[in-house]
């Protein structure tokens, strides 16, 4: 694949191109509502909002997706990453550093706990708590997971996955509270990941210059509301004898809708984003691997040759011009560039026939 390949523009053709990725993609959830509910027949009519909310978010998703791959240092390092990952020589090996990089950044989320341990734990307990939640919540809402009782017995459940009997468990077993209770589980697990966030927020002084409403607090207003709601409808079928349980399943509904419709433009999009940055970690390793680039004043080596080659074309396509009659800008090492930058400042005072300063 050479860099020309792997470098686009934007324009009106991308928001075409985005549109289409982003019927495809809500086009590939509805198929899979429809097959995976057996042509519809596992599918409860109830959940219909938030299937309908999870198509629309996954319209969303593959279009801004696609928008984001159009920028062309985005376009060519995630290009370049899949290109690097799957040579063949090198397939078994970086398969061997994928898990253990999903690991490490995903699961354990190192890369967090290396900023801040209580940053660390915000993000851990919401990331956890929206997984499990997200592995439950789909799978029901699309009618791809169903629960019943049995025919003869009505305290044991069998569980459905696609239509297919998977196992059985009694309302007096031990699983049976944590199966009908995971989503309360997973609400926990948010809730305290956003009181860790909040408290974070308001005492570190950096965080408070910062922030914004729209991209720091929205999202936990969302997903505490979320959380909260879903709580809430516990508490109501279990200690309230369903007080107000209707008005509060459809606040739950709104809530959830209003989540999923957010999800592909506010900064929840950050989680699709993230795991392309495993690219870069095998882009790393390449350039690392492969020859180094000099520079052209002194001589030394100071990064990948190939991360220096694609800088350049990247640089060329946003139309920055960095390329005189001599070498190329990225040509020189970071020091050699500020002492460049300093002879050119001398030059320029000495050519408006001001005097040098003096030094002490």
């Amino acid at each position: 694949m050479n860099r020309s390949d792997v470098i686009g523009g934007q324009g009106g053709a991308d928001v075409c191109r985005a549109t289409l990725w982003g019927l495809l993609v809500a086009g590939l959830v509805v198929a899979g509502i429809v097959a995976g509910s057996r042509g519809l027949k596992d599918f409860d009519t109830a959940l219909v909002p938030y299937a309908g909310a999870s198509v629309f978010a996954a319209f969303g998703l593959g279009y801004r997706y696609s928008m984001w791959l159009r920028r062309p240092p985005t376009r060519l390092y995630w290009f370049r990453g899949w290109q690097l990952f799957l040579v063949p020589r090198r397939l078994p090996r970086n398969l061997g550093r994928l898990v253990e990089r999903l690991v490490s950044s995903f699961a354990l989320q190192r890369f967090i706990w290396n900023r801040a341990r209580l940053r660390w734990a915000a993000h851990w307990l919401i990331f956890w708590g929206c997984l499990l939640a997200a592995a439950v919540t789909f799978p029901l809402s699309f009618g791809w997971i169903r629960f019943e009782t049995l025919r003869d017995r009505q305290d044991v459940y069998q569980a459905f996955v696609f239509g297919v009997p998977v196992f059985r468990f009694a309302l007096a077993s031990v699983v049976a509270p944590w199966i009908f209770q995971v989503l309360d589980v997973s609400a926990v697990l948010v809730i305290a990941g956003i009181a860790f966030a909040l408290w974070r927020r308001g005492r570190d002084r950096g965080a408070l210059a910062v922030q914004q409403l729209a991209n720091d607090l929205v999202p936990l207003v969302i997903l505490f509301a979320i959380s909260a709601t879903g709580i809430l409808l516990t508490v109501s079928t279990h200690w309230v004898r369903g007080f107000h349980y209707g008005f509060l399943s459809q606040l739950h509904a709104v809530t959830v809708i209003l989540g999923l419709v957010y999800l592909p433009f506010g900064k929840f999009f950050h989680v699709f984003q993230r795991p392309a940055q495993l690219g870069i970690a095998f882009y790393k390793d390449a350039g690392a691997a492969g020859p180094q680039a000099t520079c052209a004043r002194c001589g030394l080596a100071f990064g990948s040759a190939l991360h220096v080659g694609d800088l350049k074309d990247v640089e060329a396509a946003l139309e920055i011009r960095f390329r005189t009659a001599g070498p190329h800008y990225q040509d020189f090492c970071p020091a050699c560039r500020r002492k460049m930058l300093a002879v050119t400042q001398d030059g320029l005072w000495r050519a408006a026939g001001r005097p040098r300063p003096e030094v002490p």
